[in-house]
């Protein structure tokens, strides 16, 4: 059997970057023949094995054949007749299907070379089409790769495929963890944009249409996806993380800070009924959540320092129920006193 390394790994060797995870094919091989060699398989749809050392992910050359709709609508073939460019046939783009021997050449029979020089994102075979999410994938490559542009024939190819309806059937998981990597990206806008010139916003991101976020130089998700929630409302970021089906500590990142960031940048010109309300929201008063989160997004895109709304909450903490138990006071009037106390404190300190 011959092995070879292929994807990611090469592309970014070229690329002079840093190699952070190495995948490799088997051609000529057998499961039966991999299991004696001690790889233990792990992949069910077709098979893919772990090098009993490295653990590295080691996958038979394989082609695939659409049957259904979808990203998983296909069925794979593996066996030790597939060769190399067959395998390499199959991927995405082509600076992703280039592989290099254990003798160190390089074997790149679709010009993915080339378009690294180039700087170009260009689909390998007209096969795109048959996977959706492979829209997202170049769209996020445009996010990983800033200064790389989409071939104007991938593009097209895209568009299509975005006209055509063939989004809709992606799992929100699948096409979540495309927004997930691209916000992690060094250029996320570029995976807003390339959506938007493909036409391919709807359905997942509707409510993205237009937007341009400040976003943070940290390649933080959670505080990016706290730079396009402050461009919406509160009602729209809800209709974008169900769909999405985001982490549970998204949402609500992107609810606070849609919902009352404003409110709390503004403290001291605001009701501070809504200042309590908000600052409630995103459990500033609680102790038993964390507001850092949507404070820091809040400060960066509104461009205030909330130091001394940090102060207040911690002030409006320490106003607790003892004193007005000693007062006596109990159930809806021991809350409403506490309210109260609270609201008179921020009065005094809005000035």
């Amino acid at each position: 059997m011959d092995v070879y390394l292929v994807g990611g790994a090469v592309r970014d060797d070229l690329l002079g970057r840093e190699v952070r995870e190495r995948d490799w094919v088997v051609v000529g091989s057998t499961p039966e023949a991999m299991r004696r060699l001690g790889y233990k398989q792990v992949g069910r749809d077709f098979p893919v094995f772990l090098h009993p050392d490295t653990g590295e992910e080691y996958a038979l050359a394989r082609t695939e054949r659409k049957t259904g709709p979808g990203h998983t609508g296909f069925v794979c073939h593996a066996g030790p007749d597939v060769t190399l460019e067959e395998d390499l046939e199959r991927r995405d783009l082509t600076i992703n299907a280039m592989a290099r021997s254990a003798a160190g050449e390089l074997i790149d029979p679709f010009g993915g070379r080339r378009d690294l020089e180039r700087r170009t994102l260009r689909h390998v075979s007209d096969a795109f089409v048959e996977d959706p999410l492979r829209v997202f994938r170049v769209a996020r490559f445009a996010a990983q790769l800033p200064g790389f542009e989409v071939a104007a024939e991938t593009l097209a190819l895209m568009r299509s495929m975005a006209a055509d309806g063939a989004l809709s059937e992606l799992s929100a998981e699948r096409v979540w963890q495309e927004l997930y990597k691209a916000l992690a990206a060094p250029a996320p806008q570029r995976f807003l944009d390339v959506l938007a010139a493909a036409g391919a916003l709807a359905p997942w991101f509707t409510e993205l249409e237009g937007v341009t976020a400040d976003w943070p130089a940290e390649p933080d998700p959670g505080l990016r996806f706290g730079a396009v929630a402050w461009q919406l409302d509160a009602e729209r970021v809800r209709s974008l993380c169900e769909r999405l089906k985001a982490p549970k500590r998204f949402r609500q990142l992107g609810e606070h800070v849609a919902g009352h960031g404003r409110v709390l940048a503004a403290w001291r010109g605001e009701d501070p009924a809504a200042v309590l309300a908000a600052m409630e929201a995103i459990g500033a008063l609680d102790g038993q959540r964390d507001p850092e989160p949507a404070l820091t997004v809040i400060e960066r895109q509104s461009g205030r320092d909330l130091t001394d709304l940090r102060e207040l909450a911690a002030r409006l903490r320490a106003i607790g129920s003892d004193a007005f138990r000693a007062e006596g006071k109990t159930g809806k009037a021991l809350g409403q006193a506490i309210r109260d106390a609270r609201l008179e404190r921020i009065r005094a300190e809005a000035g």
